[in-house]
């Protein structure tokens, strides 16, 4: 008999989780609501307007100065940065990849 491939669970409010696992809920509500900036025009755009109040980034960036441009856009006006481990995750978080039954990424 053949298992099942283990989906990860998604998490609940109320319980305790950790901080990807709080961003990973604030960015599915950000994303419903129409609230969210993605890419590096977007967010720096939305930055400068002072519209921003959390700007995500990922470590795994391999554009050094894309990193180093949104890091000082956010601590010239005062906007709160989080870092996550991969970009791929944040990608999937925030709708610019599709995941399908098994777990291979497509961007769009």
């Amino acid at each position: 008999m053949a298992e099942k491939p283990a989906v990860a669970a998604e998490p609940v409010l109320g319980e305790p989780m950790d901080i990807l696992t709080g961003l990973q809920l604030v960015l599915k509500k950000s994303l419903a609501h129409d609230g969210l900036a993605r890419g590096l025009h977007e967010a720096a755009k939305a930055i400068e307007k002072h519209a921003a109040q959390l700007c995500v980034l990922a470590e795994d960036c391999n554009q050094p100065d894309y990193s180093k441009l949104v890091q000082a856009l956010c601590s010239e006006h005062n906007v709160n940065l989080i870092s996550v481990p991969s970009a791929k995750k944040l990608g999937e978080w925030v709708g610019v990849s599709r995941v399908f039954f098994s777990r291979n990424m497509i961007f769009l």
